[in-house]
């Protein structure tokens, strides 16, 4: 359900915009706020899972993305969906935080490796029905229905929790960093928001100068606090780790090169080829289901593997498969995307199962928790920022290519996101297959 909600609005944007009269910066918001807030709480929601309990987590976060679901659905305007959205990444963070802990903690060995081939499945899964199901309710329902589905499917998640869900083990003393917390939260909201404004302030604002110099602060102090802490957030010495720091830059890239690009995608087909919403749902889902297929058959077989190769090559299929959109022009229509869509779909089913095991593993087993919950932000952040940069090179391309037409100006656009988009997935590519080496190799 959480996963479902970070690509479910993208096929809505459209109609969103139109109903709340909603500019370009808003409408990346919408999508941005819940992968922010989701991606800012991740590690410290690790730190309280650990303290109070990991089913505890769970369903807290269960209950607080369920009434923030709610006020979307009831939003009246943009600044109130805005906010609900930001609560249901609290919310999305506990329960993602939680989840990976509990499977880690129930599962061990050959077992371990499968319940995570079946997690990344799941995850394809929820990519793969975010797009369909986004269409689907929004044409026969309304946007607004997108997030008001979430209240049965939680309430049986409640039910099934109470029954059969147990706890993990976890550690009574240990603090929470929220100076770690804050930091981190404050760098990552100045940085996209810096990238979002400057499409409408410029880059030489003073604002966006501003935001970029509040980030970096921010990021100063974080680091300075996570030196000093007992207990951080993240221990700084793992980055130290040069097939660990390998994977958690991999992860933001995945999911900024593989996933960002579908919002201005989405924009393409509904906009401009006219498509219902049903529809480019469907014009996109083939990247998604073929991860789906192929992270839940195949993820047994790629586990006998070193981590660096299904990683790597499943990253350099993504970043070729991202070039390959660029046949998209302004005479195009939706099967220009296929061959595109379903290479990254490979890749993506490839390279995430092994990456979440690969980068608990190339740790110590007392820091595992902590590795998943940085892998987790990691992608989380990447795919908010690669929201946010993607958004800013598309409306400066929009922008200056008016003279083309509106539908050339857009393919334009698109063409510049693909590029940039693949270009960091095959840069993510070549840094694992350099540098996670031996050492995860043996810990794998």
């Amino acid at each position: 359900m959480l996963l479902v909600d970070v690509s479910i609005v993208n096929v809505a944007l459209p109609k969103m915009t139109e109903e709340l009269h909603s500019s370009f910066t808003s409408l990346q918001w919408v999508v941005d706020m819940y992968a922010l807030v989701l991606a800012s709480l991740l590690m410290v929601a690790g730190s309280v899972g650990d303290r109070f309990g990991h089913r505890r987590l769970y369903m807290g976060g269960l209950v607080v993305f369920a009434l923030a679901s709610l006020a979307c659905g009831l939003a009246p305007n943009v600044s109130i969906l805005i906010t609900s959205r930001a609560i249901q990444g609290v919310g999305a963070a506990g329960m993602f935080t939680a989840t990976t802990a509990l499977l880690s903690a129930t599962y061990q060995g050959r077992d371990r490796g499968t319940a995570f081939g079946i997690w990344g499945a799941v995850n394809g899964g929820a990519a793969a029905l975010g797009p369909i199901l986004g269409g689907l309710l929004t044409e026969q329902f309304g946007w607004r229905s997108i997030f008001l589905v979430n209240l049965p499917v939680a309430a049986v998640a409640v039910f099934m929790s109470f029954r059969v869900l147990g706890d993990s083990p976890h550690r009574g003393q240990r603090r929470i960093d929220y100076p770690g917390a804050v930091t981190f939260t404050a760098c990552a909201a100045a940085v996209t928001y810096a990238l979002i404004q400057s499409n409408t302030d410029g880059w030489t604002s003073a604002t966006v100068i501003g935001l970029f110099a509040g980030g970096a602060v921010a990021l100063v102090a974080f680091i300075v606090v996570e030196h000093r802490a007992q207990d951080p957030l993240l221990d700084l010495s793992l980055l130290r780790n040069p097939s660990f720091a390998s994977l958690m830059t991999a992860g933001a890239l995945l999911s900024g090169g593989a996933f960002a690009h579908l919002t201005y995608t989405s924009i393409w087909l509904q906009s401009i080829l006219g498509l219902s919403p049903i529809k480019a749902g469907l014009a996109v889902s083939p990247l998604a289901l073929t991860a789906f297929a192929v992270a839940g058959f195949g993820g047994k077989h790629l586990g006998k593997l070193a981590p660096r190769w299904p990683v790597g090559i499943g990253l350099a299929l993504i970043g070729g498969g991202t070039l390959l959109l660029m046949l998209v022009h302004g005479d195009s229509s939706w099967p220009a995307l296929v061959p595109g869509l379903l290479a990254a779909g490979v890749g993506v089913g490839m390279s995430t199962p092994v990456l979440a095991s690969a980068a608990m593993s190339a740790v110590p087993h007392k820091r595992a928790g902590m590795a998943g919950g940085a892998l987790n932000t990691f992608r989380q952040l990447g795919y908010a920022l690669g929201i946010a940069v993607l958004g800013t090179v598309f409306a400066h391309r929009a922008a200056s290519s008016t003279a083309q037409g509106t539908r050339n100006a857009v393919a334009t656009s698109l063409e510049h996101v693909y590029a940039l988009a693949g270009g960091m997935t095959l840069a993510a590519a070549i840094l694992v297959l350099l540098f996670v080496r031996r050492s995860a190799e043996k810990a794998w």
